[in-house]
């Protein structure tokens, strides 16, 4: 009786804020409905310019006014020149004359590949500007997450290598399991020595309450049509079939992602690499899952010797409920962090 009067009190408190949590949501949803679709937009970066900005405003600090002043002239005269060069390479529109680009975009992606919708914009604007004399560069950070997003994700990067333009993947901190399926697409693989790559494995973990039920004397029931629509459930009694069927879809699962890299970085010796773990980048490179240590810092500063840098970025205006799901899903995102760092382990 006392059980009862327990479980009566919770389920009464659970009501109430299961309602209360309800109609918060259809207020921030109708607050989100009367914004109404915000389409976003492009942002273009000049990185050239502000390097040249920085190499200014501490030249400027270092040189004697002498110097200054003979600079300036110099200055002057390579602008002058510099100007004739582009007037001349707008009357000829040919590749040839035009300078190499390298076009840099920002991936830093959560659990379900959301940043996918942004990426998918900025490679199409890329795609319609770019030729093969250029290069898109992808700083890539994340520990990866479900498949089918990390997968759309991926097939976003094959269109830059479709269109025969060079795609360089940088990787400063993490770029493991759904992110090395990602980096793993790219003609060359750049990584800071002690990021974190590889993790070219599949986990899945589903908690199993049917114990506690039971001793509780509540029944779950579970209706389904197929023999295999539910392999394994939280809340029932799960079959060794059930789990058979679930350990060959993880194996199905891991055996298509293996494929997938051992297709787009042939020299890898995958069944050494796709075990599940991950190594640094220094190791990386011995593996032969990075071709190039060095931070993206030093290598955007290099091609901007001889090439335009230009960022671009796909930017929306967030609603209040976008807002809040996002402070949600990064609380989400640092609580399982703390557990990968604890664990060395990824979801994929």
């Amino acid at each position: 009786m006392e059980f009862l009067y327990e479980y009566g009190l919770f389920l009464a408190k659970a009501i109430t804020f299961v309602i209360a949590f309800g109609a918060i949501v259809v207020i921030i949803a109708s607050s989100a409905m009367k914004q109404g679709h915000k389409k976003g937009h492009l942002e273009i970066t000049d990185l050239s310019e502000h390097y040249k900005e920085v190499e200014e405003e501490v030249i400027h600090h270092l040189l004697t006014k002498e110097q200054l002043k003979d600079k300036e002239k110099r200055d002057k005269k390579a602008a002058k020149e510099q100007a004739k060069a582009d007037k001349a390479s707008v009357k000829d529109e040919s590749s040839e004359t035009q300078q190499a680009r390298t076009f840099v975009v920002d991936f830093k992606g959560s659990i379900d590949a959301k940043e996918v919708t942004s990426l998918r914009e900025e490679i199409t604007a890329i795609l319609m500007v770019a030729n093969e004399k250029d290069e898109v560069f992808v700083r890539l950070e994340t520990g990866g997450g479900m498949v089918h997003g990390y997968g759309l994700a991926s097939s976003q990067l094959d269109r830059i290598r479709q269109a025969n333009i060079p795609l360089t993947v940088a990787v400063d901190k993490v770029a493991a399991s759904g992110g090395y399926m990602m980096a793993c697409v790219a003609n060359k693989i750049v990584s800071a020595p002690f990021a974190i790559l590889g993790s070219i494995g599949v986990i899945a973990q589903v908690p199993n309450f049917n114990k506690i039920l039971k001793k509780n004397d509540i029944e779950f029931e579970q209706i389904t049509a197929g023999e295999f629509k539910r392999t394994l459930t939280m809340f029932g009694e799960n079959t060794e079939k059930g789990r058979e069927k679930f350990s060959q879809e993880i194996e199905d699962t891991h055996q298509l992602f293996k494929d997938f890299v051992a297709e787009h970085r042939p020299s890898l010796d995958i069944a050494k690499v796709a075990t599940g773990e991950t190594w640094f980048g220094s190791k990386a490179k011995v593996m032969g899952l990075v071709d190039e240590i060095i931070t993206s810092d030093d290598y955007l500063f290099k091609a901007s010797k001889s090439s335009k840098v230009v960022g671009v970025k796909f930017a929306t205006k967030k609603g209040l409920a976008e807002k809040l799901s996002k402070a949600a899903s990064m609380s989400a995102e640092s609580f399982i962090s703390k557990i990968w760092q604890n664990n060395r382990i990824f979801p994929s």
